[in-house]
């Protein structure tokens, strides 16, 4: 199996962290989506262009989430909650708002503006970092390991990329701090 990602995507961060966790013997291969190799490589796979996606033989598994999902049945892994997977849905809303919101900052659009999409970004990503603030303490929310990597993968994003104020969340950086000490965080770090 290869999983095909960015260095820098959260996205693939914690499916990289999974598969550290759990020992998977899967190949991680780096693909630069904006050079003409890399581009050619993610629309073979991937018509939605999103990494991250997983080759195994003639299977290919786009989507974090459903990548997640693949291993667990393939390797017979534990299968989280209900509660569990709306908190991950949490954690993807807050996370695909952050990236839409770059990508605008990227394409020089002011993203503080009084614009109703941006407004919309901008109150979900609150509203959500103040209900992972809440919950991440809890043991239904601990006892999932790719919750607490997907969390992780987030809030380190978040710091990296200087994207959000955390100051005012103290459990979620406390989470950070703990969580950094997890298996295969220095080898998958952005910054390197």
């Amino acid at each position: 199996m290869q999983l095909f990602g960015s260095d820098t995507s959260p996205y693939a961060r914690r499916i990289r962290l999974f598969i550290a966790h759990h020992a998977l013997d899967i190949e991680y291969i780096h693909l630069d989506i904006f050079s003409d190799e890399g581009r050619k490589e993610l629309i073979a796979h991937n018509p939605a262009r999103k990494i991250p996606f997983l080759v195994n033989g003639s299977q290919q598994i786009s989507d974090s989430n459903v990548i997640f999902r693949y291993l667990n049945e393939h390797y017979d892994l534990p299968r989280p909650t209900w509660w569990q997977e709306n908190q991950l849905t949490n954690i993807n809303a807050c996370n695909d708002s952050l990236v839409e919101l770059l990508i605008c900052d990227r394409s020089g659009l002011d993203t503080h503006s009084d614009v109703l999409f941006f407004n919309l970004q901008r109150e979900r990503i609150e509203q959500v970092l103040l209900d992972l603030n809440e919950q991440c303490v809890k043991t239904h929310f601990l006892d999932c390991q790719y919750l607490q990597i997907s969390l992780y993968c987030l809030l380190d994003w978040i710091v990296f990329r200087e994207l959000t104020d955390l100051t005012s969340f103290a459990a979620l950086l406390n989470f950070h701090t703990v969580q950094s000490q997890r298996k295969g965080i220095k080898q998958s770090d952005p910054r390197n």
